[in-house]
């Protein structure tokens, strides 16, 4: 039998008042590597805009489980992803690397026979890094990065994969089969629960079978992406909600919200919340008129780098080590994710090349700075950078536009023509920035 590791809050009381004390001064890290390491849990969504959360400022649909861990922990609201699109976002969260400048700046295009399509094999995934440290390492949910074999889960760090190999995935009633079907590991099975509830199934399962020794679980919902697809459960909670695909689209986010639930719930049942680090966020931006998914009071949507595409719901919670309740508005991105845990994890890695950081110093109040000097994305011909407020954007066929974030969230009034030296500065930056990056590895849509 496994011995049980000590919990953070059973160390403590062990090492007596000093530590705590340090603990209150966000010095916990290096102490609590004596005890547990601390499990990780990182649950995307997919396809959810900025505004579908109650803590977001949303009313259309309860979502007190999500909210909590805004409750409990920090939710960032200039929290981004590195792409407005969904394999390219995986990519770079990952591997904590923007993944243009290893190719992966798209989906996959139209069917290849030769499936050349995948994460690099250049690349080291934080799964693997966290393996290595001796962690139990699973998946549950959509991968998105790559169907031939070699770029599997199960071959890029993970132990254990429940899920689908694909970008998209029907919720009701799905069968295994080759390459469209549910796999276990490596094998086709067939499931009958609507996905997300089953995906709260293994997602919870993992978490019973590893709760003796530090996990790292990446819990991948396809939800709240298409087809809309919900049980009579789920749609009987809004069943005055009109139009139909509106209502199919809250009965998804609120099985979504089960989910997350049952997961928590798991935690507090074995006393692990204060071992373990959470992150929730979505892939992109909401595609409004796809599924009605809304981004307000941002402009754009997925498939493009306005912060409707880009800025996403971001929640960290680490009990007993991240404060409370706390709001953080100085600019993030999901690449900080991996950089973060692994720093949790007391995994030092030498020659990674991140362009994430570790963000813990800067929610902990240890750090007063600015995670990040400049943010910047390239998807095709759309490029934008962000430096403190500003925020430069280049579309398809027209001049750059300059914004001033902090008044203008909206991105409604250009200042370009007010500011061109400023708006030549970004551009220049943000240029320098793309001669860094890899050519494409496979097309996409242009835009």
């Amino acid at each position: 039998m496994k011995r049980r590791s000590l919990t953070r809050r059973e160390f403590l009381t062990l090492v007596g008042a000093g530590s705590a004390a340090l603990a209150a001064r966000g010095g916990i890290g290096p102490l609590f590597a004596a005890g547990r390491k601390p499990n990780i849990i990182v649950i995307l969504a997919d396809d959810q805009g900025y505004a579908e959360l109650g803590c977001q400022g949303s009313n259309d649909v309860p979502t007190p489980n999500i909210d909590s861990i805004a409750k409990n922990g920090v939710r960032f609201t200039s929290g981004y992803v590195s792409c407005p699109v969904c394999s390219p976002t995986r990519a770079g969260l990952l591997t904590g690397r923007y993944q243009q400048r290893f190719g992966h700046e798209f989906n996959p295009g139209p069917p290849d026979p030769e499936r050349r399509f995948g994460l690099p094999l250049t690349e080291t995934t934080v799964a693997d890094r966290l393996k290595a440290a001796g962690y139990a390492t699973g998946l549950v949910g959509k991968w998105h990065l790559g169907e031939k074999e070699k770029y599997w889960p199960t071959d890029r760090g993970f132990d254990e994969f429940f899920g689908f190999l694909g970008g998209a995935h029907a919720y009701m009633t799905v069968s295994g089969g080759p390459l469209e079907g549910i796999f276990r590991g490596k094998r086709a099975v067939e499931e009958r629960e609507y996905l997300t509830d089953a995906f709260a199934r293994e997602a919870t399962a993992f978490v019973e079978r590893h709760k003796s020794e530090p996990f790292f679980l990446y819990l991948a919902f396809n939800a709240v992406h298409n087809p809309l697809q919900a049980p009579e459960k789920y749609l009987r909670r809004f069943s005055k909600v009109e139009p139909e695909n509106r209502r199919k689209f809250l009965a998804m986010l609120s099985a979504m919200d089960d989910a997350v639930g049952a997961l928590l719930d798991t935690l507090r049942r074995n006393a692990l919340e204060e071992d373990t680090l959470i992150f929730y966020l979505s892939d992109n931006g909401g595609p409004t008129d796809k599924t009605t998914s809304r981004n307000d009071p941002l402009r754009g949507l997925k498939g493009e780098v306005w912060e409707g595409g880009i800025r996403v719901p971001f929640l960290m919670q680490w009990k007993g080590t991240v404060p409370a309740g706390g709001v953080y508005d100085k600019p993030v991105i999901s690449l900080d994710v991996v950089p973060t845990v692994l720093a949790a994890a007391g995994v030092v890695v030498r020659d990674a090349r991140f362009d994430g950081v570790d963000i813990l110093p800067f929610v902990s109040g240890k750090s007063a700075g600015t995670p990040h000097e400049a943010l910047y994305w390239r998807y095709g011909r759309q490029a934008a950078i962000r430096k403190d407020s500003w925020k430069l954007v280049r579309m398809p066929g027209a001049a750059a536009y300059l914004f001033d974030l902090s008044s203008d969230i909206g991105e409604r009034k250009d200042l370009a023509s007010e500011k061109p030296d400023l708006a030549k500065q970004l551009a220049d930056q943000l240029a320098k920035w793309e001669s860094e990056l890899a050519a494409p590895l496979w097309g996409g849509a242009n835009l």
